[in-house]
């Protein structure tokens, strides 16, 4: 429930979206108010997830949420994970990308990933009902520097713009339109105001075996 996850999670709940998980083990500071957009000086030290829920229950009260007041890890995420069909990552480590990519492949769920720094951010869309490429493919080994907001800073519409992304995208699947970004990433530029698209192919020796 970071910069991502509060304007995924109004977007949806303002569509009617009716069962909603969300999944943050930290409470409300200071430095969050600029881009977490659900909270307000009056929820610091309250727990993400609780003040998320109430401010999104009095935007929807028909809709259903589930929060888990936890910190992914590989004991725990298969129980979380397995009753929604769509999975969203907003984390900001890579350890937690990997694992979330790893069981929603093993899963065969649809992840909508996203991850933002400074002026930056992109969005990678993996439907694992179908033969695709994964995040692995794209990023096979965690890279040698700490890349997250507190080291690098965020630019605050930036966390804005991806997560709306990424509810756009949900909205899309839940639809039925045609996936036109699959095995796309999609990049913003706030700076230059644009936005970009890379192929993602599969790669041979991805640990999850996506060429096969």
């Amino acid at each position: 429930m970071g910069g991502l996850g509060c304007p995924l999670l109004t977007y949806l709940a303002a569509s009617g979206v009716g069962t909603l998980g969300i999944v943050d083990h930290d409470k409300v500071e200071l430095n969050n108010l600029n881009r977490q957009t659900l909270f307000s000086s009056n929820d610091i030290g309250s727990y993400k997830v609780d003040q998320a829920k109430n401010k999104i229950i009095k935007l929807n009260n028909k809709i259903k949420i589930k929060t888990f007041k936890k910190k992914i890890n590989y004991r725990n995420i298969k129980s979380i994970l397995k009753n929604y069909d769509i999975i969203c990552d907003g984390t900001d480590n890579y350890e937690t990308r990997y694992l979330v990519n790893d069981q929603c492949k093993k899963d065969k769920k649809i992840l909508i990933s996203a991850a933002i720094s400074q002026f930056g951010g992109h969005l990678y869309i993996f439907n694992f009902n179908n033969k695709t490429s994964c995040y692995r493919c794209f990023m096979p080994e965690k890279p040698g520097e700490t890349n997250n907001c507190q080291s690098e800073g965020i630019f605050s519409p930036v966390a804005g713009v991806l997560g709306t992304l990424q509810a756009n995208e949900v909205l899309k699947v839940i639809l039925g339109f045609k996936d036109s970004s699959r095995n796309q990433m999609i990049i913003f530029d706030s700076i230059k105001s644009n936005f970009r698209k890379i192929r993602l192919t599969v790669n041979p020796n991805c640990k999850n075996k996506c060429s096969k």
